[in-house]
């Protein structure tokens, strides 16, 4: 008997404030014309007061889980992927535990940046597989407007936050996760950081990033893990009915899809409604592509995201 992680139920969350490239603009050297044509980025959410990572969470769970027809006593997992926690500790995903009023299951996080929710896809995966959990919720939340800095326009017009989840369930069907590939190599840690920390500085820290250098290895890692974890499928790109970016930028998306010789109508793009909300990104993205009804049961569908670290990964699902 061969167990697979079953995609059960997917939702998102976003705060309330909406704001537009002409808002930013207002108060910074930008332009609309100039996010646009280098990012693709027209509109990003950010958080207020009252809205936190956990909360954002919780509201993305609660969605995925009716869409799932579960009740929270039936999850007994929970990995929630983020850069951006409540607390240094205790995890968020216990945060989300007790808003969802779950009395005890396993709940943690994961830090892998914008490839986190990949990460812990990964890890829930390999729990439910191994029978350590039968339902599992797989969470990427950022509030990543907390740690901007707002002076530095080639970071802030970028990012977003919100949160996207999924509910991932036992199943004996030849669905759900089929392959999941992720690496990392830390050789490039100051191309994309924080510079702040508790065991360094004391502080949380604001974002930097080399965005020419990132682009370059961005384009060439994701093109590479997913033909990597298609060669393990031992499926090629012709089998594919969507991919699933992270949603950092759409020269990225658009780079990657040249390489692999994809259809750019198969790959779901929302960077433009959202930006680049991290471990958040994928989750939403594929949220917004079931609930269009683009991505339909059935469906061969490609998740892929590189972060800082770096790190990046991959994995194939038979919705």
């Amino acid at each position: 008997m061969t167990i697979h992680a079953a995609l059960l139920g997917t939702g998102a969350a976003l705060p309330a404030r909406r704001v537009s490239n002409a808002e930013l603009s207002a108060t910074m050297d930008t332009s609309d014309e100039w996010i646009i044509e280098r990012t693709g980025i027209r509109f990003r959410h950010v958080a207020g007061e009252g809205e936190t990572t956990a909360s954002l969470a919780t509201a993305a769970a609660r969605k995925a889980l009716a869409a799932a027809n579960l009740t929270p006593d039936q999850i007994d997992l929970i990995i929630l992927a983020t850069a951006t926690p409540d607390q240094t500790f205790p995890a968020s995903a216990t945060r989300v535990q007790a808003a969802l009023g779950i009395r005890d299951c396993i709940a943690f996080d994961v830090a892998a940046v914008c490839s986190g929710f990949l990460y812990a896809l990964g890890v829930a995966d390999s729990m439910i597989r191994s029978g350590a959990a039968r339902h599992a919720l797989v969470i990427g939340a950022e509030t990543f407007s907390r740690i901007l800095d707002w002076e530095d326009r080639t970071t802030c017009v970028l990012f977003g936050d919100g949160a996207g989840a999924v509910v991932l369930g036992a199943t004996e069907e030849q669905r759900g996760i089929l392959a999941c590939k992720l690496h990392a190599d830390g050789r490039f840690n100051d191309m994309l950081y924080v510079d702040g920390g508790p065991s360094t500085t004391q502080t949380v820290g604001k974002v930097r990033m080399k965005g020419s250098e990132v682009f370059r290895h961005a384009v060439t890692n994701l093109a590479s893990v997913l033909e990597e974890v298609m060669t393990t499928t031992g499926l090629t790109t012709a089998d594919i009915d969507w991919v699933v970016p992270h949603q950092a930028n759409k020269r990225i998306l658009d780079g990657t899809a040249r390489k692999l010789g994809l259809d750019p109508a198969k790959v779901i793009v929302t960077v433009d409604e959202h930006a680049n909300t991290s471990a958040a990104s994928v989750p939403l993205a594929l949220d917004v592509a079931i609930r269009d009804g683009r991505i339909r049961p059935g469906d061969l569908v490609v998740l892929e995201a590189m972060g800082g670290g770096f790190t990046w990964g991959a994995a194939v699902l038979r919705v």
